[in-house]
């Protein structure tokens, strides 16, 4: 609990001790302490409603409450208006408690934020603000320290702790020339790090910013609640100031009496449960999934999550590990080596995950002076200058249309071929994910339809979709076809449900766009998964997008049954009221303990989240 809320918490305490000796006092010493009561918790709002009067804001709760409570010591309801203001400030620090709360979870993500770097120069060590540190500068990571930049390990040893980036508490291994993110902590040893990339395009500072913009999303649930606050209270004090005023003067009834059931009015129409609870249910689910390393752009695409029909998946570094092993080099007209080196050296440009692997493969030191003339087709392959040498390296599709004469493999496979003349193939393989079996399995539990769409050969995507279970599966496509198949099936899903597409983010930005909601796997490190998706998974765990749809899920449950709530009780109490039937007691619970129950069963979302379901 912060320092304003403890402040807030005394101040009711104090009030409330008035408030109960009023009771016990008589006439005057009762309006003295409801009135020292009062202006303990009322005077700063007050203050609130006269400064939103100034501004122009004139219907808010501000106003509503100030109203409703200076109107009631205006017809000596001095306990009542007393009683308003301070379960108001109840609820309010109920609130408060609620959000911060719900921050906790994304609080801890923002200690991923570097504090200083160890700049080495020479053997001179200095701590500098990371935003100075450049690319190529060389690093010191101690024992306990964070990750200030993403770079290359050159010295040392050590493990890292990525809970904070991917959710996941096994800390990982790392030694020399493997890659480290920025924001991650360094457990053991003392590492020394080349910067590859600057402070604004850190992983850290990346995700940070997806994160803090989160909320600017609004979901249609809270974009309603907006437009009824509108339109509703203004309605609601033209309704007070008719019950106010006609119905005394058509039946020459007591002013005093109407006034007040016009005051118990005002009191219950603010609409404080669903301006507070909706926004608060959303961020708790925004910050549910932020604990378990999914990022999740905007509170829109967690009401789109919990209405998911479909989901098109992506196959390798998606469904499988996208780790490839060579199963065999065939020789044609050069050497294994020959033809790996040609390989290497045609794909050092390339971001696709086989081309990393046959780089890494290679093993030696490329001298990009000796590449010209790279030209890429997406799904197909590559065609380059090399020493002197037309090289062409990929798929069959790409040998076909290059004339290049070949004959066709049934697994994956590389051609690589010279001067129009095939020099030998690469057969690679890749594995199905441990973790795709069981969100194959959740997903088919939920009764939701799962389609494969990969660029891999027929017979590879065939036996992928036959031991994973999915409804169906289209192989050998270039990327324009999977946005043709993805048009297809948004067609054939439900209206009002959603297709949701689950990439690596590297080579599929137009079907992450295209769909419903577009999910990156394998986000961490991955710039192109962090800004074309919707939701980014911090590790390639596929079985965290039924995680984020049953926390959407519960999330929407939550914000139906608050708005239910709210209107379903004030409805009825408006109407009471109408009538004389209530007391300005039974509109405060209208208010308040509406508020307050609205504002507890958001919190569900945080029990939710601590149960890891």
């Amino acid at each position: 609990m912060n320092k304003k809320m403890k402040t807030m918490v005394k101040k009711i305490q104090i009030a409330s001790f008035f408030f109960l000796l009023s009771f016990l006092c008589n006439q005057n010493l009762e309006i003295l302490f409801c009135i020292l009561s009062y202006g303990i918790v009322g005077l700063e709002i007050l203050k609130k409603a006269i400064r939103n009067l100034l501004k122009g804001k004139v219907l808010d709760e501000n106003f509503l409450m100030a109203v409703a409570t200076i109107g009631a010591f205006g017809i000596g309801e001095f306990q009542e208006a007393v009683a308003v203001m301070l379960f108001y400030q109840i609820g309010e620090v109920f609130q408060k408690y609620a959000i911060e709360s719900s921050r906790k979870s994304i609080t801890e993500l923002m200690n991923i934020r570097p504090d200083y770097a160890n700049l080495c120069e020479g053997k001179k060590i200095t701590q500098i603000d990371p935003k100075k540190v450049k690319i190529g500068d060389i690093l010191l990571i101690k024992p306990g320290e964070k990750v200030p930049l993403d770079g290359i390990v050159i010295e040392g040893t050590s493990t890292l702790n990525l809970q904070t980036l991917t959710g996941e508490s096994i800390p990982k291994k790392i030694t020399v020339q493997e890659e480290i993110l920025s924001g991650s902590i360094n457990k053991e040893g003392t590492l020394k790090i080349k910067v590859c990339k600057i402070y604004q395009e850190s992983t850290a500072q990346k995700i940070l910013d997806l994160v803090e913009n989160a909320m600017n999303k609004k979901a249609k649930a809270e974009n309603f609640i907006c437009k009824f606050a509108k339109y509703y209270t203004p309605i609601v004090v033209v309704v007070a100031l008719f019950l106010a005023l006609i119905p005394p003067i058509m039946n020459k009834d007591s002013f005093v009496e109407w006034i007040y059931r016009s005051f118990s009015f005002l009191v219950i129409s603010c609409p404080c449960a669903l301006v507070i609870s909706i926004p608060l249910s959303f961020f708790g689910g925004i910050g549910a999934c932020s604990k378990r390393g999914i990022l999740v752009k905007g509170s829109n695409y967690i009401e789109a999550l919990a209405k998911t029909e479909m989901i098109v998946c992506d196959k390798t570094g998606t469904l499988t590990e996208g780790v490839f092993k060579i199963q065999q080099i065939e020789q044609i007209k050069a050497s294994k080596e020959q033809i790996l080196k040609y390989a290497a050296y045609a794909e050092f440009f390339s971001t696709h995950p086989i081309a990393t692997f046959i780089k890494n493969a290679y093993e030696e030191t490329i001298d990009q002076s000796k590449i010209e003339d790279v030209k890429e087709i997406a799904g197909k392959g590559i065609i380059a200058k090399i020493e002197g040498k037309n090289i062409c390296v990929g798929n069959d599709k790409w040998m076909e249309e290059q004339n290049i004469p070949f004959e066709k493999r049934e697994k994956t496979a590389i051609y690589i071929a010279c001067n129009k003349e095939l020099l030998g193939v690469i057969k690679i393989s890749d594995t199905i994910k441990k973790d795709a079996y069981k969100a194959i399995e959740q997903f088919k539990k939920n009764s939701i339809k799962v389609f494969l769409l990969t660029g891999d050969k027929k017979e590879v995507s065939q036996k992928v979709a036959k031991q994973l279970q999915i409804d169906a599966y289209y192989a050998e496509l270039l990327p324009q076809d999977k946005v043709r198949i993805t048009e297809e099936l948004l067609k054939e899903k439900s209206p009002k449900r959603t297709l949701l597409f689950v990439g690596d983010g590297m080579n599929d930005a137009p079907v992450l766009a295209l769909a419903d909601v577009g999910i990156a796997m394998g986000g961490v490190g991955s710039d192109a998964a962090i800004e074309a998706a919707d939701v980014v998974i911090m590790d390639d765990q596929v079985s965290k997008v039924m995680q984020a749809i049953s926390i959407s899920k519960k999330t929407m449950q939550i914000v139906k049954q608050n708005i239910f709530l709210a209107l379903f009780v004030k409805g009825i109490v408006l109407f009471l009221s109408a009538f004389g039937l209530t007391t300005m007691w039974l509109s405060v619970f209208a208010d308040v303990g509406v508020s307050i129950l609205a504002i507890i069963n958001a919190l569900r979302i945080l029990i939710f989240q601590k149960k890891g379901r």
